[in-house]
């Protein structure tokens, strides 16, 4: 993970102002091993199984990122298979700019929080917008059988990188359930 974390993170400009900084040296290792490392492990697994939201960051064609938050029923981001992972996307307020800025520029980045227990998990991908027209059975697979809202299409993500972060100033922050259960286990 950390190779293809690094050569996709740590650009020119970020190497020098390490080293400015003084961490370059600290990062330096991030820089070795292999970059086909990136596959999703059982930990990694069941911790975006675990997910009930996520954030997703494109970026337009002129180069502006923008940033949106995807919600859903636990489970809603599937893992398909060890490299790739997706989601039916629900009607929403119909402004269209993550779907839209993947259809000019399909580099993604994902941040999955996992805030009562200060973890989160940052994924680098391609996306894929895909249609029930053209992919059924992959449809089939991203959409939740209890969940009411209307799926207008699906995006599938083939994973290039993936970094476990710092969980430094994360807030922890529960669900309710998640409050009854630290309630009942203190």
């Amino acid at each position: 993970m950390a190779r293809a974390f690094a050569k996709i993170a740590f650009t020119d400009n970020v190497k020098q102002l390490q080293s400015e900084m003084g961490s370059r040296e600290t990062y330096q290792v991030f820089d070795q091993g292999d970059t086909n490392d990136m596959c999703i492990d059982k930990r990694t697994e069941q911790f975006i199984k675990q997910r009930d939201s996520f954030y997703i960051a494109t970026s337009n064609d002129d180069g502006w990122p923008y940033i949106q938050h995807r919600g859903g029923p636990k489970g809603f981001l599937k893992v398909l298979s060890d490299k790739q992972i997706g989601f039916a996307d629900f009607r929403g307020n119909r402004q269209y700019l993550t779907v839209g800025n993947i259809q000019g520029n399909n580099k993604v980045c994902l941040f999955l929080m996992d805030y009562a227990q200060t973890r989160r998990l940052k994924i680098w991908g391609h996306a894929e917008v895909i249609q029930e027209t053209e992919y059924a059975g992959l449809m089939a697979q991203l959409e939740l059988a209890d969940f009411r809202a209307p799926v207008e299409r699906g995006i599938v993500i083939t994973i290039d990188a993936m970094d476990w972060n710092c969980p430094k100033y994360i807030t922890p922050r529960y669900t309710p359930d998640e409050l009854e259960q630290f309630l009942v286990d203190n």
